[in-house]
């Protein structure tokens, strides 16, 4: 198994960089198999919904959809899948960052009684609560 980073995987989406596509499509096309799947830990999940939304202003919607194909593809290993998956489930239905749904369902399956913030949008989730 091999490991991946943030910047591989947005040039392997985004394609802006001629030599760095073509560097980044040869080592995931011919590295990540269904024996040996490239590994994508929760960090780097997080780092590029936030690159292709604040970096390319990406839409949402196309966010979501590419993080459901990294998670669905057997040749990509996403650490916690299970939390990812249900990540992305409050990412599509509410209105705050991929990372701030990930931080919350991670804290509820540590058992975590409430995850505490300040961001507003983020307390519009059942996951958070706001300080006031």
């Amino acid at each position: 198994m091999i490991g991946l980073d943030t910047n591989v995987l947005v040039r392997y989406i985004v394609r802006d960089d001629d030599e760095q596509t073509e560097t980044a499509a040869r080592l995931i096309e011919t590295q990540c198999t269904h024996e040996k799947p490239g590994y994508i830990n929760t960090i780097v999940l997080c780092e590029l919904a936030w690159v292709l939304s604040r970096g390319y202003k990406y839409e949402r919607q196309t966010i979501a959809a590419i993080l459901r194909r990294i998670l669905s593809v057997r040749e990509l290993q996403v650490q916690d899948s299970e939390i990812a998956w249900q990540a992305l489930n409050h990412f599509e239905n509410g209105k705050a960052d991929f990372a701030d749904y990930l931080i919350g369902v991670s804290n509820r399956e540590s058992k975590a009684i409430v995850t505490y913030t300040f961001d507003k949008i983020a307390a519009e989730s059942d996951l958070f609560l706001l300080i006031s």
